[in-house]
């Protein structure tokens, strides 16, 4: 498998992950083209709550593993789940509460980058 191609596998479990526990606001932000950026891609979803965040990325980190037997390189926040970071080297997952989302705004931080949203299916 090409590391693009093991890329892209990444990035649909992780989302599949998101979405198979019902997180919000998926957006894709690509930083192949940005300068000393720290990944290929952030993916960023909301969770309503402590609970909803945290079940996110254990869906994320089961789905992952399942498809990939791939762990994640580093985690973080899981403490207090208002943001929890999961960073699998190329592609780095962030899911945030929405008042820490909105304050963070990584999406217009990153604003040089390609930014994609996904539609939610709900």
């Amino acid at each position: 498998m090409t590391k693009t191609l093991k890329t892209d596998t990444l990035i649909n479990k992780i989302i599949e992950g998101i979405e198979e526990v019902k997180g919000q606001n998926t957006t894709i932000i690509d930083l192949r083209n940005i300068d000393n950026a720290v990944a290929k891609y952030f993916i960023i979803a909301d969770g309503t709550s402590n609970t909803q965040v945290n079940a996110i990325a254990d869906s994320i980190k089961k789905t992952v593993s399942k498809a990939l037997q791939q762990k994640p390189w580093h985690i973080e926040g899981e403490e207090n789940s208002e943001w929890i970071l999961m960073d699998y080297v190329d592609v780095v997952a962030h899911i945030m509460q929405k008042p820490v989302r909105e304050y963070y705004n990584l999406e217009e931080l990153w604003g040089d980058a390609k930014v994609m949203s996904l539609k939610n299916e709900s």
